[in-house]
């Protein structure tokens, strides 16, 4: 079983307040970051190699699984629109894409649906796992100091509110705290529960958790391409799952609404994950494409990855390569139940960010696709 690393580093770094940081710090804690990243790049690039050449099945369109939608082959531009002005510059040029026909999850995958993998599997999450001073070390500096063991006990990231305010934007860690405990079971942390949300979805899930539930479901995670394509719903041209109605935003996802991070006032119904299908799908019958939980794709994340592309290329499957291979990242698409207007506005389409192999959080999770040959009953 693989050990996990950075989340031992995610904990220090959320402990320490940027302001009290000095240069000489950040850099160690830099080098500490790319020590306990090599482990889990060397372990996942075969797979991710692997996984690259498109495994695809041939279904009748008749029999497409319980909860899964099939989304017919096209083409369509990746993106973000020109008239967009909160897109980010990852997310440019925008560029035309072909992409084969698949089947995808309707929603998120719930906690319902993984507590039946584990229950088949005895699988353990990255956040339930002990974290090995022994493995970590081989990674970094000689004679790291090992830090005292309460640090050293298994959990994950949860987000908290700041009702005094916070200083910046910028700073995360000021909104996010380790806690001890946290997983996918139990979301806020000792003593909380999923009884009562088997039908929210899964969260605390690292990238290779979620490959895990792949491997046993016979699925995939979906490309970035494939995401964004099934996000569309066969809009053309759209900026959001629905259509380019912002003014729509708390009837259509579960985003962070009031005062980010001061004040959730839970217009849209909701604080924290809402039970998937709560808001309506968008023309494929997907729901939560925008808010709700990020969600992993099979994309290496490289920020100048768009600028590199050919026009209608088909199929791109992302960097065969992450941009940074000591500290690599996936692409994770969708936003959250934390996205708000006057910070990442990640419910677009077109949004994307890098996230680390081993981070979990509390809002985020998956779905996953199944690649087709046939697309109907006639062929």
């Amino acid at each position: 079983m693989k050990k996990r690393n950075q989340h031992y580093w995610d904990k220090i770094l959320f402990k320490i307040p940027l302001t009290n940081v000095t240069k000489n710090t950040l850099s160690i804690l830099k080098i500490f970051l790319v020590g306990a990243m090599l482990m889990i790049f060397n372990t996942s690039c075969d797979h991710t190699t692997n996984s690259r050449k498109k495994n695809t099945v041939q279904i009748v369109i008749d029999s497409i699984p319980e909860g899964m939608v099939w989304i017919p082959e096209g083409s369509f531009y990746q993106g973000a629109l020109v008239s967009d002005t909160l897109a980010m510059n990852h997310e440019k040029p925008r560029h035309l894409v072909t992409i084969d026909s698949f089947l995808i999850d309707v929603t998120e995958v719930t906690n319902a649906q993984f507590s039946k993998f584990v229950n088949e599997t005895n699988y353990i999450t990255l956040a339930e796992r002990p974290v090995d001073w022994n493995e970590i070390k081989k990674q970094l500096p000689l004679n790291t100091p090992k830090p005292h063991d309460s640090l050293l006990q298994p959990g994950s990231l949860v987000f908290r509110n700041r009702p005094n305010g916070v200083a910046n934007l910028y700073d995360f860690s000021q909104w996010w705290s380790w806690k001890t405990g946290a997983n996918w079971k139990q979301p806020q942390g000792e003593g909380s529960t999923i009884v009562g949300k088997e039908n929210h979805p899964v969260v605390h899930i690292a990238y290779q958790d979620a490959l895990a539930y792949c491997k046993w479901a016979g699925r995939e995670l979906p490309t970035e391409a494939q995401w964004e394509y099934a996000a569309s719903g066969g809009l053309k041209n759209a900026m959001f799952p629905w259509g380019n109605d912002a003014e729509i935003l708390k009837k259509s996802a579960n985003t962070y609404t009031g005062i980010f991070p001061i004040k959730n006032d839970n217009q849209d119904g909701f604080t924290k994950t809402a039970p998937v299908r709560s808001f309506p799908g968008n023309g494929y019958g997907l729901y939560d494409m925008g808010g709700n939980v990020w969600e992993w794709t099979s994309d290496w994340y490289n920020a100048q990855y768009y600028t590199n592309l050919n026009d209608n290329i088909k199929n791109p499957r992302g960097p065969s390569l992450p941009i940074d291979q000591k500290a690599p990242e996936k692409v994770i698409k969708g936003g959250s139940f934390l996205c708000n207007a006057t910070y990442c506005a990640s419910y677009r389409i077109s949004s994307r960010m890098g996230n680390s192999l081993d981070s979990s959080s509390e809002h985020k999770g998956f779905r996953t696709v199944i690649n087709t040959k046939i697309k109907s009953v006639s062929d």
